[in-house]
C-alpha cells in the first residue's frame, strides 16, 4: 500500500509540474490481443506506434495478465488506466462499482474463443457433461461465463464450486498439460490455445464463438475524466492499428509470434499461429448491444445481480 501510495503521489506530481503523463496498458499475452502485442512489437523495433499519434510527452507502459478479473482489480487500485480485456470482466467491474468505474472505448477482437473436448470423446450437447471437467481462464472471466452459460442452458446446475459438472479455472499454460494428462475432459478458452488444444493435443472443437465479442479496450473512469484527449488519441492511434493489421496480416502475424516468443517466452510455428488467425476478426467496432448479450450471460450464471444503467459504460472519445 505504502508503494502505491507513492506512485500515486509521484504520478499526481509528474503531471501536474507538466512532465508528462505515464500511461499504463494492461493486456494478456494472447492473439486475441494482438493489437498490443503488434504494439510491444514495434516499440521492440525502436518504432513505437503510440507514442507519435499521443504525443511524445506520453509514455506508454505495457502489463501482462493472465485474465481479465486481474486486470480489473489493478484498474481498481488505480495500477492500470487501459486494458485490453474481454467484456464479461469489464461488465462485472462496472456493475460493482455502480457504474462509477470502467468505461468501454473500443472494440479490438471478435471471435477466436471456443470449446475444446478431448479427441475420442463422445461429449456432443450440454447434457453429456454431467459429471465432467471444464476448464476456463479464470473465474468470472469472459469464457469462464460462456462455458457456464451455456452448460446451464442445456439443463444442467452449475454452481461456482461444482454442481452436475465442475468447471475449473485454469491458467491458460496449465490447461494444456492437464488436458494432455487427461484431467480435464474439455476446455473453453481463446486463441492461441484453442489452436494449441487442437494440434499438440489431439483436441476437437465442439463449440466456436465466431462472431462473439472476445476484447475490447477499456479505460479507468477517471483516468478519462481527467485525460480525455490523452485517450481519444490513443483510441484514435488504435483504430489506425487495428486497420493497419488488417491490411498487412503476413507482418502482423510475424510480429505477434515474435512477441510472444520473446516477451513470454512462447515459441509457436508460423503455421499455428495462422490457423489461430483465421478464427479472428481484428475490429475497433463495438456495440451498447452487443455488451447487453454479455450481461444476460453473467446474469444467468448468477455473475450480476442487480446491474446498474449500461448508457455510460460505452463511452468511445
Amino acid at each position: 500500500m505504502a508503494l502505491t501510495a507513492v506512485g500515486v503521489l509521484a504520478f499526481a506530481t509528474s503531471t501536474a509540474c507538466g512532465e508528462g503523463i505515464t500511461l499504463r496498458v494492461g493486456h494478456f499475452p494472447n492473439i486475441t490481443h494482438v493489437q498490443a502485442l503488434v504494439a510491444r512489437n514495434f516499440e521492440r523495433q525502436g518504432r513505437s506506434w503510440f507514442a507519435p499519434r499521443i504525443g511524445q510527452d506520453v509514455k506508454v507502459e505495457w502489463y501482462a495478465y493472465n485474465a481479465g478479473p486481474s486486470a480489473m482489480e489493478a484498474i481498481f487500485a488505480g495500477s492500470l488506466d487501459l486494458a485490453y480485456v474481454g467484456p464479461n470482466p469489464a461488465i462485472n467491474a462496472y456493475a460493482r462499482s455502480d457504474g462509477q468505474e470502467i468505461r468501454v472505448i473500443a472494440g479490438a477482437v471478435n471471435g477466436g474463443s471456443a470449446l475444446v473436448v478431448q479427441p475420442d470423446s463422445n461429449l456432443a450437447a450440454p447434457s453429456d457433461f454431467r459429471g465432467k471437467r471444464i476448464g476456463t481462464p479464470q473465474f468470472g472471466n469472459t469464457q469462464d461465463v460462456a462455458a457456464r452459460a451455456w452448460l446451464m442452458l442445456g439443463g444442467l446446475r452449475i454452481t461456482q464450486t461444482g454442481g452436475d459438472a465442475l468447471v475449473l479455472p485454469t491458467a491458460n499454460p496449465d490447461q494444456l498439460a492437464l488436458f494432455k494428462t487427461r484431467q480435464l475432459d474439455a476446455v473453453w478458452t481463446v486463441e492461441p490455445w484453442v489452436t494449441r488444444l487442437e494440434q499438440e493435443a489431439g483436441g476437437k472443437v465442439l463449440v466456436e464463438e465466431k462472431n462473439a465479442v472476445t476484447t475490447i479496450l477499456v479505460s479507468r473512469a477517471e483516468f478519462l475524466s481527467s485525460h480525455r484527449k490523452t485517450v481519444a488519441r490513443f483510441a484514435a492511434a488504435h483504430r489506425d492499428l487495428t486497420d493497419w493489421i488488417n491490411q498487412n496480416p503476413a507482418e502482423a502475424q510475424r510480429m505477434v509470434r515474435e512477441e510472444l516468443r520473446l516477451q513470454f517466452r512462447t515459441d509457436m510455428a508460423p503455421e499455428l499461429i495462422a490457423r489461430a488467425w483465421s478464427r479472428l476478426t481484428v475490429t475497433s467496432d463495438i456495440s451498447l448491444e452487443a455488451l447487453q448479450r454479455f450481461v444476460s450471460s453473467a446474469q444467468q450464471v448468477g455473475f450480476l445481480h442487480a446491474v446498474p444503467d449500461l448508457s455510460r459504460l460505452l463511452d468511445v472519445p
